[in-house]
C-alpha cells in the first residue's frame, strides 16, 4: 500500500537549465554557470524547503518555540532567488541562436515609449550600472498604462510596484559574473545583453497582456 503523502505544502525543485552549460559562452563562462546554477540555486532551492519543512512543523504543533518572522523572511529570500533564477535562465539564449533585438509587441512598445532600441539599451544598461550592492534588474510591464519599466530590485527582497510581471531580467548578484570579469559589472551587462532571448521576452509580454 503507497504511502500516504502528509505534508501540508508542495516542495520546490531545481528546474533543468534551458542549454547546457557551455552554451552562453563566451559571453558567460561555463565554470560562472556551473557555479551559478548548480551551486547558488540549486542552494536556494534547498533552502527553501527547509524552512518549509520549519513553517510546516508549526502549524502541525510538532515546534512550539519558533522565530516566525525569520522563517517567513528566510522563506521570502530563498523562494524569490529560485523564482527570478528560473526566469533568468530561460530569459536567456546561445548568441548563435538569438535573433539579435525584439519583435513583435515588444519592438512596438519600445518604439514608441524609446524611440529606438538603441535609447532603450542604454537606458536599461544605464539602470542595471546604478543598481547599489547587489540585485536584479528588470523590465516589467503594466497593465494599467500599457507601459513598459525598468527598474531594480535590491537583493532577492522584491521592492518592485506590485503586480506587474517580468519581461526582461539580469542577474546583478556577484556571483553572476565574478569569475569571468571580476569587478567589471559593467562589462558583464554589455555581454548579457547579446543574450537576451527575445523569443522569450515576447512570450512574457504577450502573456502579461492577455492577463490585463
Amino acid at each position: 500500500m503507497a504511502e500516504v503523502d502528509k505534508s501540508l505544502f508542495k516542495r520546490y525543485e531545481l528546474p533543468q537549465l534551458p542549454y547546457s552549460l557551455d552554451a552562453l559562452e563566451p559571453y558567460i563562462s561555463r565554470d560562472i554557470l556551473d557555479v551559478h546554477y548548480n551551486g547558488h540555486h540549486k542552494g536556494y532551492v534547498t533552502a527553501v524547503n527547509k524552512l518549509i519543512d520549519r513553517y510546516e512543523s508549526i502549524l502541525k504543533g510538532d515546534v512550539t518555540s519558533y522565530d516566525i518572522q525569520g522563517i517567513v523572511r528566510g522563506i521570502v529570500f530563498n523562494l524569490n532567488g529560485h523564482k527570478l533564477h528560473a526566469l533568468y535562465w530561460k530569459n536567456m539564449a546561445p548568441a548563435d541562436k538569438n535573433r539579435g533585438g525584439p519583435g513583435g509587441v515588444l519592438a512596438d512598445k519600445i518604439n514608441k515609449q524609446f524611440k529606438s532600441l538603441d535609447n532603450f539599451k542604454k537606458i536599461l544598461l544605464e539602470t542595471a550600472n546604478s543598481l547599489p550592492g547587489t540585485g536584479w534588474t528588470a523590465v516589467t510591464y503594466d497593465s494599467e498604462t500599457d507601459n513598459l519599466n525598468i527598474i531594480t530590485i535590491e537583493n532577492h527582497f522584491m521592492n518592485h510596484i506590485a503586480e506587474l510581471p517580468i519581461v526582461i531580467i539580469v542577474d546583478e548578484f556577484e556571483h553572476a559574473y565574478y569569475l569571468q570579469y571580476k569587478n567589471k559589472r559593467a562589462d558583464y551587462v554589455d555581454a548579457w545583453w547579446k543574450l537576451i532571448n527575445w523569443d522569450d521576452a515576447e512570450e512574457r509580454l504577450r502573456k502579461a497582456i492577455n492577463r490585463a
